[in-house]
């Protein structure tokens, strides 16, 4: 009798909800020297499964296979064609040595899956080149462009969440169905009554309490109180939502009449406008890419409006903040409203630019800038790396669930008669008018952090100081790069290794040529990446728009926004031409009616949640890298990661108002809401 060689192989399946019972897969180990035959894996294999467990199956060979480079499973069915989630399968040779094979993905639709073991590999130092071509030829017949709307960033062709490929797919639908998740935000907010009175407007600024009486959030009750103080909107550009938006005025824009004699009794330094321009005390929040935007039109019993405001702010010798002048028209003859003015002429002149802003920030800084951009570096990604390859690995963490949320915004969100359309003065045709304007200033060197804040004149911390926005995120900026570098140089020697990276210059080349070819010059992203430094900053773009950026610009929307009058999101009168024309009822009249409050309150609600399950920087539980420098790497990083949590908490302690969003352990690590 000869004798027989066994390899035992252990399989570890995933948390998430599979059938199984009527599985059935066929297991092949290939070594360096010869396959096994197939071992059938059937339903008293799955039976023996609990979900995250580990069952075993020997594999009996006559010949030893040599090394283990490769796992195939091939999967059938009976009657159904159930489907199964393996997150890896750990092989143990007869001479007890260990290979692991990370798969992470589910099986199904009869398909054959091969996995290759953990090592991470450059396309130029695999001698099993033809298997990563047959891969990447797969996954780009998944993962497939699509211009969605014309002018926008490409992202994924699929009409409907179903349609995804299976592994990056929601484990729940219920995660990303935004009208059901908002309807319930408002039945949760006892908000039911006022929807019933859609068309009805709220009689006093006091009303807007009555869809408030369930929150109970720091944040949110504090801009409550304070939302109409001029040090309080003026705080908003620097740590609210949109904190992208102030930038230092050089020169005063030609179109903005702003004069000394207007301004003079709001500056408290003794100095002229010109004198205090010159010193770097004045900013400006400039909102021209509403100029010419057509308001939301798709409701025929309430007209919208917009308006494209200029905002002046001004650094007082307390380091504060605050509006010294608004203009809500492009013309030099538009009136200038003014802290001087009658109270409700001020107070509407800055809801109009909080109404501005509130609508740029949800087209632009949070849609375009996290959302649609990020989907364009997941689906290069998915298309041009090979699993195996180290920077597959490294951004797998960061790209989980944002093609799902993204295509689930495109069927009920963002689409025609979708949920974005109920409330916003930029539903209906203004959404594509404002994304293709805004796609005129993305570049990739916008979406470098240090480059951002210094393009706006605002990285001095002497002369901007309290800006935690800027200051948090270089601190999580600078983490982020440094695990990067450290996982960089661990797997590409020299420059040239960079270079000659055929997978990493395919990335590259898919985000400037068909993910972002509607960018003017491309965005001007990189067409080749030809050091180890460029291949830094370009995957710590990835990661951090991702995960800090999207953090930082998401989850306080219902923290500034929910409370009404301090972010409008629309406005149901047009901005007034003139002083002294405005009353209450004036001002009532143009904010949201009940039902679009209510709309509203539910939307940022839901949009503020973090998912189930939510997964923050740092934390990787599916172990892509099992290299011991890596595995190091990462420690590493977590440990900053815990200093600069602990900076921010330490700080947040001696302020009256705490600013959390880019505190690491708040962070997820991907767009997935």
């Amino acid at each position: 009798m000869s004798r027989m060689f066994t390899y035992t192989v252990s399989v570890t399946t995933g948390n998430q909800e599979f059938a199984g019972t009527n599985d059935y897969i066929y297991l092949t180990l290939v070594g360096l020297e010869r396959c096994s035959d197939q071992t059938l894996l059937d339903k008293s294999f799955f039976d023996s499964f609990a979900r995250g467990s580990v069952a075993s199956v020997d594999v009996s060979v006559k010949e030893i296979l040599g090394d283990i480079v490769l796992v195939k499973l091939q999967k059938g069915k009976f009657l159904f064609n159930d489907q199964w989630y393996c997150r890896c399968i750990n092989v143990t040779t007869p001479s007890g040595e260990h290979f692991e094979f990370p798969c992470y993905r589910w099986i199904a639709n009869e398909q054959e899956v091969v996995l290759r073991d953990a090592k991470g590999r450059l396309p130029q130092d695999d001698n099993m080149k033809a298997i990563r071509r047959m891969e990447l030829e797969s996954r780009q017949r998944m993962f497939r462009w699509k211009e969605w709307r014309t002018g926008f960033p490409l992202s994924i062709d699929a009409n409907t969440s179903s349609e995804l490929p299976l592994d990056i797919q929601f484990e729940t639908a219920k995660s990303v169905d935004f009208s059901l998740n908002f309807i319930e935000a408002i039945a949760n907010l006892g908000l039911n009554e006022f929807m019933k009175l859609f068309q009805s407007s709220w009689t006093y600024i006091e009303d807007f309490r009555k869809i408030f009486v369930k929150i109970k959030n720091t944040v949110s009750e504090h801009v409550m109180q304070n939302w109409n103080e001029d040090l309080m909107f003026g705080y908003q550009f620097l740590n609210g939502c949109n904190p992208v938006m102030i930038s230092k005025c050089m020169n005063l824009p030609d179109n903005f009449a702003v004069t000394q004699e207007m301004v003079e009794r709001s500056l408290d330094r003794g100095l002229t406008l010109h004198e205090e321009l010159k010193e770097g005390n004045l900013y400006i929040a400039d909102y021209a890419i509403l100029e010419g935007v057509q308001p939301n039109a798709t409701d025929p019993d309430t007209q919208q409006y917009l308006a494209a405001p200029f905002c002046l702010l001004y650094k007082n010798r307390q380091n504060e903040i605050l509006p010294i002048a608004i203009q809500l028209r492009r013309q030099t003859t538009a009136e200038v409203f003014l802290p001087s003015d009658d109270q409700y002429d001020w107070m509407l002149a800055k809801m109009w630019v909080k109404c501005s802003d509130f609508n740029v920030h949800q087209l632009v800084t949070h849609l375009l800038r996290t959302h649609l951009t990020s989907e364009v570096f997941t689906i290069a990604m998915y298309r041009q790396l090979s699993a195996v390859h180290p920077i597959y690995k490294l951004l797998i963490p960061h790209v989980r669930y944002t093609v799902a949320i993204n295509t689930a915004a495109r069927e009920k969100l963002i689409s025609e008669s979708g949920v974005f359309e109920k409330a916003n003065g930029t539903g209906g045709i203004a959404v594509v008018e404002v994304i293709n304007k805004a796609m005129k200033t993305l570049t990739y060197k916008s979406m470098c952090f240090p480059e951002s804040v210094k393009a706006r004149g605002v990285d001095n911390k002497d002369e901007l100081p309290n800006y935690y926005y800027r200051d948090d995120g270089m601190m999580v900026w600078e983490a982020v790069r440094s695990f990067v570098s450290d996982v960089v140089r661990i797997y590409y020697s020299s420059d040239e290794s960079v270079q000659e990276d055929e997978e990493i210059q395919a990335f590259v080349q898919d985000v400037c040529f068909s993910g972002m070819k509607n960018c003017p010059q491309n965005g001007e992203f990189p067409e080749f990446l030809k050091t180890r430094e460029q291949l830094v900053e370009y995957m710590t773009v990835v990661i951090f728009t991702a995960s800090a950026q999207h953090a930082a610009v998401n989850f306080g929307q219902f923290d500034w926004f929910a409370w009404v009058p301090n972010s409008p999101s629309t406005m149901r009168k047009p901005p007034p031409t003139q002083k002294g024309q405005v009353d209450m009822k004036y001002i009532m009249e143009s904010l949201p009616d009940r039902g679009r409050a209510s709309w509203h309150l539910g939307a940022v609600w839901a949009l503020s949640q973090f998912q189930d399950g939510e997964l923050f920087l740092g934390v990787y539980p599916d172990n892509y890298f099992t290299e011991q420098p890596v595995i190091e790497a990462t420690t590493t990083f977590r440990k900053k990661l815990i200093e600069v949590t602990n900076i921010i908490k330490n700080r947040n302690e001696k302020l009256k108002l705490p600013y959390w969003y880019l505190s690491p352990d708040r962070i997820p690590n991907s767009v997935a809401i």
